[in-house]
């Protein structure tokens, strides 16, 4: 077993006084303004500024309080910690975000500043979860130990966040601001459409540089990030990335809330014009004040060196006799793990959709049961994906059938990662304020309708994206059937779109046709599903390339005809 003491930390930038002390004092200064809050002596309007930049929402029905995992990545003991959180200041469980963040959403003004000390004593906290900040800076799940990885994004994201922490100038931006970074072949981090994509990459030398992608963005003006510049070296990053944020901070609309996304100043300015204008802020920059010392990239990476993997063989004979003696647990395996860098071990991915599920939602005994299987099996080190998943990143493949019992056992073994069944949802009507219908309802009614673990497979990937209003939280628009909640005179329904793409190949879903009711909306998948599985050409021919050979012509006939 890949067994980890209780408390330490793998493959995970680990605190120090500094940064605990930092922490801390922001718990304190939040308490006392939640106090002032709770005695009337602060507005609604006047604490909603200092209530977001502590990730602190007012909902529908509650507060929401989001909690900051920094590159999607976590301990056990930190899981522990939510779970724990969930039981006593919500009702059992939590929500995992497209952010790689976790969500309590039924939580009371005056018991954050505990719940964000609790968190303090295990290196975690709530900071730039909202506000016009720098957000979460996500990379791929599969980060430090997948096959195709060329650079690990855990240390520039970590970097990342260290710069803009409370960064003077930065603090403040016309709008939040994203950024996502992948440094493997496969773009698992929909770098694309994000305020800043980065594909960390190496040269020749083998030295590591970035790709910059800036303006893509979802919500109400859809766009897919421009390329700005194709490489830019190490020693550069963090300059090259302080000019593209200068340049929002100085042109991005503040007088419009709608049109103060960077995205819409790159499609405004033109993209030559914003080059052009980054180019000449960089060359300010750029030299020593603001070169990256190697020195500091060798402290963080040595925080995310790998783990005491065992020199295993490439393949395990107790995987494979397991996987003849069960189909079910052969299904998982073919689906839900990937391979591993290292000979003998095995990228698991934890499915937090089961058929008839919320997608995102576990439960806190099953976050407890993550943490212990996380310590047992992956040293102690789990990661939350962009799709709204778990992942235990480093598991010996003699190791896969004993942990896929057990979250079996726990509802935690479905076998659809990548499939129809793996439904991206926001917590839409049931929740948000800004909502304008519910998504939960629609993606359990889906998951159900295509529960059949084989009917998965045979389709083939196939992503089901589902937002409850144009904020486009749930992706819909980059998903290969996207799913957006409309309001019309009171009543819910659901606009489908066809073919988004999420990779380097991104691509914004075209919408098929008038709005459908929820009744009408599964039916509706069902048969693109029909029209798609009759028209393919092999197994082999995805659907997006299907759509692209045969046009919308088809589905519509289908969907429509009756009208």
């Amino acid at each position: 077993m890949n067994h980890i003491a209780p408390g330490a930390r793998a493959g995970i930038y680990h605190y120090d006084e500094i940064d605990r002390r930092f922490v801390g004092e922001r718990v304190e200064q939040f308490r006392k303004q939640v106090e002032r809050r709770l005695a009337g002596e602060l507005t609604e309007e006047e604490f909603k500024p200092i209530r977001l930049m502590n990730g602190l929402y007012l909902q529908l029905h509650a507060y929401m309080l989001r909690i900051a995992v920094p590159y999607g990545v976590m301990t056990s003991v930190q899981l522990r910690k939510l779970a724990s959180i969930g039981r006593r200041y919500d009702r059992g469980y939590g929500h995992f975000t497209t952010r790689q963040n976790l969500q309590y959403n039924w939580i009371k003004l005056e018991d954050t500043p505990a719940i964000l000390h609790e968190l303090a004593e295990v290196d975690m906290h709530a900071l730039q979860t909202s506000g016009n900040c720098v957000r979460n800076v996500t990379t791929d799940q599969f980060v430090g130990a997948a096959a195709d990885e060329v650079v690990d994004g855990r240390v520039y994201a970590e970097i990342l966040r260290q710069w803009t922490t409370l960064h003077p100038e930065f603090t403040y931006l016309p709008r939040k601001f994203k950024i996502a970074i992948s440094g493997a072949a496969s773009d698992r981090a929909a770098v694309r459409v994000h305020d800043v994509g980065l594909l960390a990459k190496r040269n020749a030398a083998g030295e590591a540089g970035f790709t910059f992608y800036v303006g893509g963005g979802l919500g109400r003006s859809p766009f897919i990030g421009k390329l700005v510049r194709e490489w830019v070296a190490e020693e550069d990053f963090v300059a090259y990335l302080e000019a593209i944020l200068r340049v929002y901070n100085q042109y991005g609309r503040r007088d419009n809330i709608y049109k103060a996304r960077i995205k819409i100043l790159v499609h405004e300015l033109g993209l030559e014009k914003f080059k052009a204008e980054v180019e000449e802020e960089f060359a300010r920059l750029r030299g020593a004040k603001y070169r990256l010392d190697p020195e500091i990239v060798a402290g963080i990476r040595a925080h995310f060196a790998p783990p005491p993997f065992e020199e295993l063989p490439a393949r395990s004979d107790a995987l494979e006799r397991a996987k003849a003696e069960s189909q079910d647990f052969a299904n998982w395996v073919a689906v839900n793990v990937a391979e591993h860098k290292q000979p003998g071990y095995a990228i698991a991915t934890i499915s937090l959709k089961p058929a008839g599920g919320i997608p995102g939602d576990a439960t806190c005994d099953q976050m407890d049961l993550i943490a212990d299987l996380a310590e047992r099996h992956s040293f102690g080190e789990l990661r939350v994906s962009h799709v709204q998943n778990i992942v235990l990143a480093h598991v010996k493949q003699d190791e896969l059938f004993e942990l896929w019992t057990r979250l079996d056992a726990a509802g935690l073994g479905t076998a659809n990662a990548g499939l129809i069944g793996d439904i991206i949802a926001c917590p839409g009507l049931d929740y948000c304020a800004l909502a304008n219908a519910r998504s939960i309802p629609l993606a359990q009614a889906l998951s159900a309708r295509f529960a059949d673990p084989i009917r998965q497979r045979t389709i083939g990937e196939l992503g089901i994206k589902i937002s409850g209003c144009i904020n486009a939280c749930g992706h819909h628009h980059i998903a290969a059937i996207g799913i957006l909640g409309v309001d019309k005179k009171g009543t819910e329904f659901y606009q489908i779109t066809v073919g988004g793409d999420p990779t380097l190949t991104a691509a914004i879903g075209d919408i098929l046709g008038p709005a459908v009711t929820e009744t009408e909306a599964v039916d509706a998948v069902e048969a693109i599903v029909e029209v798609y599985l009759a028209n393919r050409t092999g197994e082999d021919e995805r659907f997006i390339d299907t759509l692209k050979r045969v046009g919308h012509a088809p589905f519509k006939e289908r969907i429509y005809a009756a009208d």
